[in-house]
């Protein structure tokens, strides 16, 4: 079994905690020095960077939320003038002010490093054809992927959002080994092969890299058994660098982090209290190396646990379980956070609408889609079905342009939405995951 860092990724725990260290003391005096977000949190808690001599004097520290981050937008939180900044990205959240992420030269040398590691964790090698499905753009996660790769020396595909059709004859022609995407884009890409009548099995694919939304072991035996491929998860966090903070290996048994680079707590999200290992709670991460964006025991809203057993793989480097649940409303679709409070504040600039919805998120053919029942004023519902049809396609126009993707809008007297709420609540997912 390869490992791209073994010196690291098999060290003694004692040796790793005693590197966390030395890189946390070095990430809390940039962050002091250079944030005055967090120079005045710690005079005000009268807190001296160079007095933190433990990983456990460090857990009084406050922590870091995405509301931090908002209000610092958009360039608030980074320690470097924007000068030594060479690449910028931002989250996926469907709201007005997203996080903005800023990478040195040396971030994104770092960066590459933690994805080659969970790449060949998952036993992609420079031989590998690997075929990037996740969207070029702003987002972290197709970039983030591509360094990795170009790292470990395998030959990048960067296909981008092409049609599906466009993604089959790419894979037929180009000979890709390796397919990184959602898993629901697997399930898709399976179904459209079947119509096609093409056979898996004619492809050179052999392994399936899938995250940016949540999913089960049922899911990856259904893509497993229908594209004949070794299918592994990993997770990233925007705000933290994207993919790349952790990675399965073929145990199987948990994702590897990549703990010389991130400091990772697990909390009680109503408390913030720290919890044991192998308790479930929102997992709180600390950036060890990261020049440009250093966050401080950051809230990801993700609920998981975390093994510092080693792993049968011989990797010592913890293991955090697969993440099913948050903390907060957010919903993941389609890998983008749709922030429900978002819809809220559109609805309300659109005259006709009311205050009141309910999200009923679905999965069709293996694509997540997303309706919105809005509640209008009884004038408007029952008034001629032209003007219900206008409203209804500026509702979903401009949902549209706020989330990135296409809404169904559904018109409903304000009463019958009471009474969905009641016996409901606002949000509805159907989705097994």
């Amino acid at each position: 079994m390869a490992i791209w860092e073994e010196k690291i990724e098999c060290c003694p725990r004692e040796e790793l905690q005693q590197l966390q260290l030395e890189r946390l003391q070095s990430s809390l005096n940039r962050a002091y020095k250079n944030v005055s977000f967090y120079r005045k949190i710690f005079d005000e808690k009268k807190i001296v960077p160079e007095d933190i001599s433990t990983l456990e004097e460090f857990k009084h520290l406050p922590l870091t939320t995405k509301q931090d981050l908002q209000n610092n937008y958009p360039y608030g939180l980074f320690a470097v003038p924007l000068r030594e900044v060479v690449r910028i990205h931002t989250t996926t959240e469907t709201i007005d002010t997203p996080t903005v992420i800023g990478y040195t030269r040396n971030d994104l040398k770092n960066w590459g490093t933690q994805v080659a590691r969970f790449l060949t964790a998952g036993g992609v090698t420079h031989d590998d054809v690997m075929q990037i499905s996740f969207h070029y753009g702003l987002f972290t996660g197709a970039f983030g992927l591509h360094h990795g790769a170009e790292c470990i020396g395998a030959s990048v595909i960067p296909a981008s959002s092409e049609n599906l059709d466009r993604q089959i004859r790419i894979m037929q022609d180009y000979r890709t080994t390796v397919l990184v995407a959602t898993p629901s884009f697997a399930l898709v890409l399976a179904d459209r092969l079947q119509k096609l009548g093409i056979d898996p099995k004619t492809l050179s694919l052999r392994k399936g890299l899938f995250g940016a939304e949540p999913w089960s072991e049922k899911t990856r035996r259904e893509v497993e058994e229908r594209l004949f491929i070794a299918v592994y998860d990993h997770y990233g966090v925007s705000e933290l660098s994207g993919p790349g903070i952790a990675g399965e290996c073929d145990a199987k048994s948990g994702l590897h982090l990549a703990e010389d680079f991130f400091l990772a707590e697990i909390i009680d999200p109503q408390t913030g209290a720290p919890l044991p290992p192998g308790q479930s709670g929102e997992l709180v991460l600390t950036t060890l190396t990261r020049e440009a964006f250093p966050l401080l025991r950051y809230r990801t809203g993700d609920i998981t646990s975390l093994d510092f057993s080693p792993c049968t793989c011989g990797r010592t480097l913890a293991r955090m379980q697969r993440v099913m649940e948050r903390v907060d409303d957010v919903i993941i679709v389609q890998g983008i956070h749709v922030v429900p409070g978002q819809i809220e504040k559109v609805l309300k600039e659109i005259e006709g609408c009311e205050p009141h919805y309910q999200i009923v998120v679905s999965r069709e053919n293996h694509r997540d889609t997303l309706e919105v029942h809005v509640a209008v004023s009884e004038n408007i519902f029952f008034d001629e079905m032209k003007r219900q049809r206008s409203l209804l396609e500026q509702i979903r126009s401009v949902l549209m342009r706020h989330i990135g993707f296409r809404v169904e809008v559904k018109l409903v007297e304000r009463k019958t939405l009471a009474e969905n709420l009641q016996q409901s609540g606002k949000i509805i997912d159907k989705r097994v995951l």
